[in-house]
């Protein structure tokens, strides 16, 4: 039965999106089965979260075939939460973008959108549960195709222009990736997660440097950080605010925990380091300043969206259960938000007709249920308690302190800076769209049940990062255990590779052919030693 839940988050969402993309003709089927769809696999990745956090990682051997020459899917507490979060937050945007196209009179871009919606969704899916480099690779392909039909969709010629910036970006991207699994399967004779993890610490330290540091920049691009940042503010503010908000949500984080797995996994180490650290405080100054400098709001959104991948880089790059906790807790905070902001952003754009702040503070204010809504998302990302903002901040900051040094002490006055400058950005945000304004409501998209649903799909990706607060306790308990699997490791390299593995039945089909293997092995003491020289 856990093989089906470790495949059904990948699977259920491409077989959806052909069913689709079969009844092209009728709208309301494709909503049906694109909710129906998400809501399915959100059950099995909370489902997936229980288990893990309970018995340790799950593994499903695909095919038959034992890791590491098989494909292997994994669901540790780190990705299962993850996972989680991703859905619960893609579905709220799925039902946001059908209500849109209903107050618009259909859906906003038609038959292509929910199939390609899905595909990205099993994509990220695949992200977080791929158990090795290539089938990562697979993902952010899958993604990359996806979000290039959904920015393209219905686009004018700017939207276009946008959109390839994006596209080229990721193709290159892409293509480092690509060749950063050739040289370390040149060097390794293997592309799985766990199996690297073994060999890779045996390398030349020269030669580990280099991997990591590649790897660094690959999953650096994709989650934009600052300076491979220069795609994303030109990318995601042209596009309909739904697409913008599951883009800015999930495709930085996916790049982010590809680092996070990547770097604890294959490059363990015991101290704080200088690249990282330096990345993540340029991160969160530069983006945390071009922010300021914005006056279209969902380019400042996008600003503020890279400044804050930068604390979660800071968690990262402590190496520590602490600061690895903040960046877990941190992750999941910022899907929520992040997203909350944007499609605040469509509705505020959708009231008062313009996303342009010198606009907006000539427009009669919004409703007052988005004033509050931006209230809440605006402050939690400042880090004001006792929103999620403040626990994941609280314990970087905490992190911080226990590891000591001037770099790390040096890193620490830049978080609490960018928190100071976000809280500004937030409050020129509430300044100009509802603070103030005397003009009238242009367009009538919010108004009838669509922008109901817009509205309530809002609150609901609020009520998610609301959530996170709410259950701190129990969340970073959660988030802590896993932050200690991830410098661990045994448990992972153990369920993977099958060594003193200890979880029942179907998950570890592959078992049996290991055990037959090892018999065989002890029968035929030659053949052992010659397996054992190669």
């Amino acid at each position: 039965m856990t093989d089906w839940l470790l495949i059904a988050p990948v699977l259920l969402p491409v077989l959806v999106a052909g069913l689709s993309l079969a009844v092209w003709r009728s709208p309301g089927a494709q909503r049906l089965l694109g909710t129906g769809g998400l809501l399915v696999a959100l059950v099995d990745a909370v489902v997936l979260l229980v288990l893990s956090d309970r018995r340790g990682p799950l593994v499903l051997d695909v095919g038959g075939w034992p890791a590491p020459a098989g494909v292997a899917l994994v669901a540790d507490r780190l990705s299962a939460l993850l996972l989680t979060v991703a859905l619960a937050v893609a579905l709220a945007v799925l039902v946001f973008a059908i209500g849109q196209g209903t107050a618009e009179g259909g859906d906003p871009v038609h038959a292509p959108f929910h199939p390609a919606y899905l595909l990205l969704a099993a994509g990220v899916s695949l992200a977080f549960l791929a158990g090795d480099l290539f089938n990562l690779f697979v993902a952010f392909e899958l993604m990359l195709a996806a979000s290039y039909v959904l920015i393209n969709l219905n686009a004018d010629e700017g939207r276009i222009r946008a959109g390839m910036t994006y596209t080229i970006t990721s193709l290159l991207s892409s293509l480092l990736f690509l060749t950063a699994i050739g040289v370390v399967y040149a060097a390794t004779g293997t592309v799985n997660l766990a199996d690297l993890g073994e060999r890779i610490p045996g390398l030349p330290e020269g030669l580990r440097t280099v991997f990591s540091l590649l790897l660094l920049i690959v999953f650096g691009i994709k989650a934009a950080v600052v300076p491979l940042h220069f795609w994303l503010p030109d990318s995601y503010p042209t596009a309909p605010a739904p697409i913008t908000a599951v883009l800015a949500a999930l495709l930085t984080k996916v790049g982010l925990y590809a680092m996070v797995r990547t770097q604890t996994l294959l490059f363990p180490r015991t101290e704080p380091w200088t690249p990282l650290l330096v990345a993540a405080g340029v991160t969160l100054l530069v983006g945390a300043l071009g922010a300021i400098a914005q006056q279209d709001l969902n380019r400042l959104l996008s600003f503020v969206l890279v400044s804050h991948i930068g604390y979660m880089l800071f968690g990262l790059s402590l190496y520590s259960v602490t600061g690895l906790t903040g960046t877990v807790l941190y992750a999941m905070h910022h899907i929520a938000v992040q997203a909350a902001l944007f499609l605040i952003a469509g509705l505020v754009a959708g009231w008062s007709g313009t996303a342009s702040l010198n606009r907006l503070a000539r427009a009669t204010p919004p409703p007052g249920v988005l004033a509050a809504l931006f209230l809440v998302s605006g402050l939690s990302l400042a880090g004001i308690p006792p929103l999620s903002g403040f626990v994941g901040k609280l314990v970087l900051l905490q992190a911080g302190v226990e590891r000591g040094g001037a770099a790390v002490l040096a890193l620490l006055a830049a978080a609490l800076l960018t928190s100071l400058l976000t809280l500004y950005v937030m409050a020129k945000v509430w300044r100009a769209a509802f603070a103030t304004g005397s003009g009238s409501p242009s367009p009538a998209r919010l108004r009838g049940g669509g922008a109901r649903l817009m509205l309530g799909a809002t609150v609901g990706t609020v009520l998610i990062g609301v959530a996170v607060a709410l259950g701190a306790g129990p969340v970073a308990r959660v988030s802590e255990r896993a932050a200690a699997d991830l410098l661990e490791r045994d448990a992972y390299l153990e369920a993977v590779l099958g060594r003193h593995a200890e979880l029942p039945g179907g998950v570890h089909e592959a078992e049996d052919a290991r055990d037959t293997r090892d018999t065989e092995d002890t029968r035929d003491p030659q053949d052992t030693e010659e397996r054992e020289h190669r």
